[in-house]
């Protein structure tokens, strides 16, 4: 009997350290979450702060590529026009010719598509610079802002 009264004694010893250990892991634990309250709370303040900061950064940027491109666009709409015009013209002057002779008429047509080419050729030119001139400075204007997004996440960083 001693034999067995020993072991009921040793592993109930046991038995009661493990939930001493178990109650004393639970109160580090919750003292743990209560000391990293504040610094949560810093954490989330400050990253909230650096959004603000570089979306108010980035703000004027956009800004400024929404302007270039309605430039763009006030520039193809120009080129749009001339093209418009000179096909109105080409046309006016088809209809004038073909009045003429049947010869007259083949070769007005030849001329027209080299003019309607050229004019063609050109506009498309122009759109084609117009939009690569928007495309960089759209790209521009976003490394823009995230060079200042990154200077206004590392500056408090600084400061600590």
């Amino acid at each position: 009997m001693g034999l067995s009264s020993f072991f009921k004694n040793l592993f109930g010893t046991a038995k009661d350290s493990a939930a001493d250990l178990a109650v004393k892991a639970e109160t580090t634990f919750d003292q743990a979450k209560e000391t990293a309250a504040p610094y949560l709370e810093k954490a989330e303040t400050y990253a909230e702060e650096t959004f603000t900061k570089a979306k108010e950064a980035s703000e004027p940027i956009l800004e400024s590529a929404v302007e270039y491109a309605h430039q763009a666009k006030d520039i193809v709409s120009e080129y749009v026009e001339k093209a418009s015009d000179s096909i109105s013209d080409i046309i006016d002057s088809v209809k004038e010719k073909t009045s003429d002779t049947a010869v007259e008429t083949k070769e007005v047509v030849a001329e027209t598509k080299e003019t309607t080419a050229g004019a063609v050729a050109a506009t498309q030119e122009t759109v084609a610079d117009a939009v690569t001139e928007t495309k960089e400075t759209v790209v521009d204007a976003s490394e823009k802002t995230v060079v200042a997004a990154d200077e206004t996440a590392e500056a408090p960083a600084d400061k600590e």
